[in-house]
């Protein structure tokens, strides 16, 4: 009787498939039992091979060359996983495997990963496919209890190649074209393109913004404040002194008193993207750390389910284990929450359990297996901590308030307050967080004494404010995920685009967003200041050089429209990827015949020690770099890292320079510069941890020196409160 092979995408959850199938035979690269060969990919091993494989004529970049459109793509075993690949080729060719199990992740890429590996080796043995959201050892079993025909995944695959294909036609023959024609390392593609276009439009929006002033007028009795309603903006502030002597030492009179009981519900569970924006917002982490971070809490500790879902509610399978998991996360600080929901019940609702809203996976849930709290890293125990409380959370019941409204009158002059109080948290119980954060200040729920029609009121004070309207704010990591996933929120386009859009889940997918954004990093289109993220010179000049469709986020869309409708059996591959060929050879041609210039203004009088050409200061999002103008050489030196040490001075982030012994810390916005060895002397003990003494005596060293310079030692205590 032959054996079955199973192959995972990576050793980890290899290793867990192997021990619940009861495989002991360790052999390095994959492990044996009685009735399963169980081995790995190293995520992909098998890609599309670049141009030189097409012939000598792509060894040089040169536009006489371009398009490059083969008819037949041709595979390659990636640099660096060619020992593993010959490992599972073996396997596969084995003369007693007589099935093969794919094992890769669940999801478009996976299918890929293990298709790929497939058609390389040229195997033809019978296919059977196990599609499971979580490897807890309970979720392997039932998976393998039910697995799929492979043929059942065909589409998906076929899908997946056409992305791929597309990727390479589009992404290749762009970046070349570009970089021929302006002789500079530029790179294009659909999803990168559309992206940038966000961040450069919003630079613009910013910069053409001019501040507009209006007033809000505040009224305060002895108990609570009122403001005054207009239907429009106050601009005029004649009109606004007005209305506001109209008010002075006037009694105001109640004419109207709303309340209303009103209940909040939690938000909806989480998928990657909401994840990912609300670990930015909270932690100020990047979307490939969240991403890194739930796949370790996914594949290692086991604790979460696939992290790369687009979905935010449940399917009604899930339902039956909802009390196992609420039993797996009574612990530590969910304890009491999770247990009090155990004993009081929950009510399964279209709220969160929908299967018309699950696609591939559900949302991000924890599995049944309870957490080792104490083994988690901080920031792995903060995800964790998002998800689980994000989880109990739509099982509680909601939150309920009183929601008051109160309007008085002055003569014909209208004054509002606004009041809320809670009757049960609910599951707002979970959260410190308080209501209605982002309101005005002046508008703001407050507690409202009793009222009825007919109180008066004494105006004791009336507050005139002068406010500025204000520019679009940049993106952040947080914010331009939501760009992507809503573009059409973002970017003017006419109803029906903005339609498809919204149906197609905006550019890029939960899967490839993050590493998008760091490719907009890595390429030094974008930079960091602070939290907001900036297009460089390259990025705008970039934009201004990208033939004008490929900067839409109507294309990327469309074709993710395309590629769904051919994972369902409803298009027709070929026919997409000849539209694909003849888009591609289309561009090309824009490029050629463009008139525009590209210049380097980022260029230094340094020389490149390998080509001898001038070096690019570029600001990376670690620190800022040399980087050689040449391409081919791609020779980068780093100038400077940014830390979070502050500036004793101005209290800004200082940046480290140099090498070795050499190295000091610079602060690029007042005149501060020391060296590393002293500045730890003053600062810290082994050269790691602040000593707050020794920042204290140094303190009071720098006032005896600087008579009245008690602004910088305020601002420098305050690092360490």
């Amino acid at each position: 009787m032959g054996k079955k092979l199973v192959l995972a995408e990576k050793p980890s959850v290899g290793r867990d498939i192997a021990r619940v199938l009861k495989c002991h035979k360790q052999n390095g690269s994959y492990i044996e039992g009685n009735d399963y060969v169980v081995t790995w990919a190293m995520g992909h091993l098998v890609g599309l091979a670049d141009p030189e494989a097409y012939g000598n004529e792509y060894k040089t970049w040169s536009m006489e060359t371009l398009p490059m459109l083969p008819e037949r793509m041709k595979l390659t075993v990636l640099k660096g996983t060619g020992k593993q690949f010959q490992v599972v080729k073996g396997l596969l060719l084995r003369k007693d495997i007589t099935e093969i199990i794919i094992a890769t992740d669940a999801g478009r890429e996976g299918e890929l990963v293990a298709r790929w590996i497939l058609d390389k080796v040229g195997v033809k043995k019978p296919i059977q496919r196990l599609w499971i959201s979580s490897v807890t050892d309970k979720a392997i079993l039932e998976g393998f209890k039910n697995l799929k025909p492979g043929k059942q995944y065909e589409n998906l695959y076929r899908a997946a190649v056409c992305r791929a294909e597309s990727d390479w036609l589009v992404g290749l023959n762009v970046t070349r074209a570009l970089t021929c024609k302006y002789n500079a390392q530029l790179s294009a593609g659909r999803v990168q393109s559309a992206t940038l276009a966000m961040v450069v439009a919003r630079e613009e929006a910013i910069k053409s913004f001019v501040p507009k002033p209006y007033f809000t007028i505040q009224a305060k009795t002895n108990q609570f404040s009122l403001v005054y309603k207009t239907q429009k903006m106050l601009t005029d502030e004649q009109a606004v002194d007005t209305i506001v002597d109209g008010l002075e030492g006037k009694m105001a009179e109640v004419v109207e008193v709303k309340e209303s009981q009103k209940k909040q519900y939690a938000p909806l569970l989480y998928d990657l993207t909401e994840l990912q924006r609300d670990a930015n917002k909270f932690f100020g982490y990047s979307p490939k750390q969240t991403l890194s971070i739930m796949q370790r809490l996914y594949e290692n500790y086991k604790v979460l389910t696939y992290p790369r879902t687009d979905s935010r509610y449940l399917s009604e399978d899930i339902v039956p284990t909802l009390k196992e998991r609420l039993k797996a996360v009574a612990i530590g600080p969910y304890r009491t929450f999770a247990n009090e929901i155990i004993h009081k019940g929950f009510k399964v609702s279209k709220s969160f359990v929908d299967n018309t809203k699950v696609s591939d996976h559900h949302a991000i849930i924890p599995t049944e297996e309870s957490a080792q709290l104490q083994k988690l890293s901080l920031e792995e125990r903060k995800i964790y901590d998002l998800v689980v409380k994000r989880f109990l959370s739509v099982l509680m019941q909601p939150c309920v308030y009183t929601q008051m409204q109160v309007i008085a009158k002055v003569e014909d002059k209208e004054l509002t307050a606004k009041g809320k109080n809670i009757i049960e948290k609910g599951w707002k119980a979970l959260y410190d967080q308080a209501f209605d954060e982002d309101e005005e200040v002046e508008d703001k729920d407050q507690n409202l004494p009793e009222l009825k029609k007919g109180d008066k009121l004494k105006l004791v004070s009336i507050l005139k404010n002068k406010h500025y309207t204000k520019a679009p704010a940049r993106f952040n990591e947080a914010t331009l995920l939501s760009a992507m996933e809503k573009p059409q929120q973002y970017v003017h386009v006419d109803q029906k685009a903005a339609k498809t859009l919204g149906q197609t889940g905006g550019i890029g997918t939960v899967a490839t967003r993050a590493d998008i954004i760091e490719k907009l990093y890595n390429m030094y289109y974008i930079e960091k200041n602070g939290k907001d993220i900036l297009p460089t010179s390259k990025g705008k000049q970039l934009i201004e050089l990208v033939p004008q469709d490929l900067k839409s986020p109507l294309l990327t869309a469309q074709w993710e429209n395309e590629l769904e409708r051919i994972s369902q059996g409803k298009q027709n591959p070929k026919v997409f990827m000849e539209r694909i060929r003849a888009y591609s050879n289309d561009l090309v041609q824009d490029v050629k015949g463009a008139s525009s210039k590209y210049v380097h203004d980022n260029m230094t009088g340094k020389r490149c020690p390998q080509c001898g050409k001038f070096l690019l200061e570029v600001k990376g999002k670690h620190g800022k770099l040399y980087v050689c103008q040449d391409r081919e050489c791609g020779h980068k030196e780093t100038v400077s890292k940014f830390t979070n040490t502050r500036c004793p001075n101005c209290h800004k982030k200082l940046e480290l320079r140099g090498e070795g012994e050499g190295q000091i810390y610079v602060c690029t916005t007042c005149t501060f510069r020391e060296k590393l060895s002293s500045f730890n002397k003053k600062y810290r003990n082994n050269s790691e941890k602040v000593d707050k003494k020794s920042v204290q005596r140094y303190l009071k060293q720098q006032q005896k020196a600087e008579e009245g310079n008690f602004a910088f030692a305020e601002a420098f205590g305050d690092l360490f409160k």
